[in-house]
């Protein structure tokens, strides 16, 4: 018969170890923001929380692991962040609803930079981007899309149809949102706002 201690030591461990691996977590993210991705190294974590570094090891394998679950939990929020935004209730305009998507997407990337470009920005030099962990996380936001235009365009229109025109815009809106988070439009003296404005209706004229 299991003792009350016993019981409750599965649990309190688990609780625990899920503690433990969000500080860890909360800590790579300073490191993200401070330097990008290179600059995340479990080592240093466990420095900073009093730790040794082999012994964080038993909450991620190596620092790639730590990463994929970084990337994975951005993943998430971005596409959190977009369904909220077009959500039908509030927005039942097809046009409308594109805009709040764009608006939304760039939104995120302002107020989080350093994790926008954890899944947008350059390769980590030997980390392998494309695991299937990592792609299956990325299909959310890619099915916000696709809900968008698909309300947009013409009834009957192919799924090959609506799959291109949301890659196109896609690349678009990286594009936008990457030469904002450069300080390319402040440096040009571009109205960042209005040029936006005209992006998405040209998006809206197809």
């Amino acid at each position: 018969m299991a003792t009350a201690a016993t019981a409750g030591g599965s649990p309190m461990r688990a609780r625990f170890r899920e503690q433990v691996r969000e500080d860890v977590k909360a800590v790579a993210l300073e490191q993200l923001a401070a330097g990008g991705p290179a600059a995340v190294s479990v080592n240093a974590i466990a420095k900073r929380l009093g730790v040794s570094g082999p012994s964080l090891y038993r909450y991620f394998a190596n620092r790639d692991e730590l990463l994929s679950e970084l990337v994975v939990d951005t993943y998430h929020d971005f596409a959190d962040a977009l369904a909220e935004a077009v959500h039908r209730d509030r927005v039942p305009v097809p046009a409308e609803r594109l805009r709040a998507l764009v608006a939304a997407w760039r939104g995120f990337a302002r107020a989080e930079p350093h994790r926008y470009r954890l899944l947008f920005g350059p390769p980590v030099p030997g980390y392998d981007a494309h695991s299937e962990p990592l792609a299956t996380a990325s299909t959310r936001a890619m099915a916000v899309g696709l809900d968008v235009f698909a309300d947009l365009l013409p009834d009957g229109t192919g799924g090959s149809e609506v799959f291109g025109r949301v890659v196109s815009a896609w690349c678009r809106l990286h594009g936008f949102v990457g030469l904002e988070l450069g300080g390319n439009f402040a440096a040009m003296g571009v109205d960042a706002d209005d040029l936006l404005r005209r992006e998405v209706d040209g998006l809206l004229a197809g």
